[in-house]
Order: C-alpha cells, then sequence, then structure tokens
C-alpha cells in the first residue's frame, strides 16, 4: 500500500514496519495498516503531508509511544484522551475530575 508521495526513506520505513509485525503475529492487512499509519503520521510530524493533526505533530512519536494507548494495558488511555472524549459527550463537570472519574463518566 505505498503511495507515490512517500520518499524512499518512507518506503524504507514502511516496509521495515510491516515485516515487524508480521514477524510478531500480525495478519498481513493490519501490519500494512499498521505501517501505512506511522509512516503517515511521521510524514505529517516532519512536515511532508499537505495535512496534519495537532496530536501528529505535538504527540509522541509513534516509534516511542509503542501502542501505550491502544485502550488496553493497566493505564488505558490519558487522562487528556478521556477529557475530549468526556468533552465530545458534554459530561459536565469534567475539568474538575480524576482520571477515574474520568473513566467511569465516559464508559
Amino acid at each position: 500500500m505505498p503511495q507515490q508521495a512517500w520518499s524512499n526513506k518512507r518506503e524504507r520505513q514502511y516496509e521495515h514496519i510491516k515485516e515487524g509485525a508480521k514477524k510478531r503475529g500480525t495478519g498481513e492487512g493490519r501490519a500494512e495498516e499498521i505501517a501505512a499509519r506511522t509512516v503517515n503520521k511521521n510524514r505529517a510530524r516532519e512536515g511532508e503531508s499537505d495535512r496534519a493533526s495537532r496530536t501528529s505533530t505535538r504527540d509522541v512519536s509513534p516509534q516511542r509511544r509503542g501502542g501505550k494507548r491502544s485502550h488496553s494495558g493497566p493505564k488505558g488511555r490519558t487522562k487528556q484522551q478521556l477529557y475530549q472524549d468526556a468533552k465530545r459527550q458534554g459530561v459536565k463537570g469534567r475539568s474538575k475530575m480524576t482520571k477515574a472519574q474520568l473513566e467511569r463518566a465516559v464508559s
């Protein structure tokens, strides 16, 4: 699924990430998706893409993050992510809530 807008470096990065995901037992389609999303986020962080979200440019790089926010594990989503979900749902009093309270309110 490499794209024409990608440079040779991004093509190599895509293949490297895809092969790594496949070695860990991820299916072909999911491995391609992970690789494409990672490369596109890196492109946005480096200013190579036309459009970029704030989280793409200000957040931790996808390589460093390594699935920390995959909604699993002991900590799950960050407080900021929970706050944004609460904001979308119109939860009142969200600004004074703790992470645990936000988790309960959002779920």
